[in-house]
């Protein structure tokens, strides 16, 4: 019995690790801005995956096993990324300039994968009305797009779509 268990600890470990960095290879814009289609696929994810961690173990003790296991991993990452810089970097990027004084970088929003039309949708979304008025627009670690205007003096954070919906609900 405790075969199975150190068995599924050892499963969990493994899509844990695979998850991270398949979600960081997808990078931050992806996080950010969940539209119904990345719900859904982050649903079907989690059940794909959660075979393969607990196998044919479907008992409450297998999915504690399973659940304390990522709870662990997720505490010394955390924990690690914490006292490493560069490996926090290395996991979770860094901030990406998308407009610095009313000046779109485009090589940037290539690579970031960000339309015209989504940094568009940011920018009007922060309260301001042109690109040109734009100090400073930054993707964020986290996915979100944050803006500065009015001579570097007015900043917006742009919040994730998840985070807007449970404050509209509360």
């Amino acid at each position: 019995m405790a075969y199975e268990y150190l068995k599924i600890a050892f499963s969990t470990t493994v899509v844990y690790f695979f998850i991270i960095l398949a979600l960081r290879l997808f990078g931050k814009k992806e996080l950010a801005q969940l539209t119904t289609v990345d719900l859904v696929f982050i649903l079907l994810i989690s059940n794909a995956v959660q075979n393969a961690m607990v196998g044919p173990n479907s008992t409450l003790s297998g999915g504690i096993v399973a659940a304390g296991t990522l709870f662990i991993w997720n505490y010394f990452l955390k924990m690690l990324l914490y006292k490493s810089p560069k490996l926090d970097d290395a996991i979770q990027g860094k901030p990406v300039l998308l407009i610095y004084k009313g000046y779109v970088n485009e090589e940037n929003l290539r690579k970031t994968r960000i339309t015209f039309e989504e940094l568009y949708e940011a920018v009007r979304e922060h309260g301001v009305e042109e690109i040109k008025e734009v100090d400073l627009a930054m993707l964020e670690r986290d996915g979100n797009i944050s803006v500065l205007s009015d001579s570097f003096s007015k900043k917006t954070v742009k919040k994730r779509k998840s985070q807007r919906a449970v404050k509209q609900n509360t």
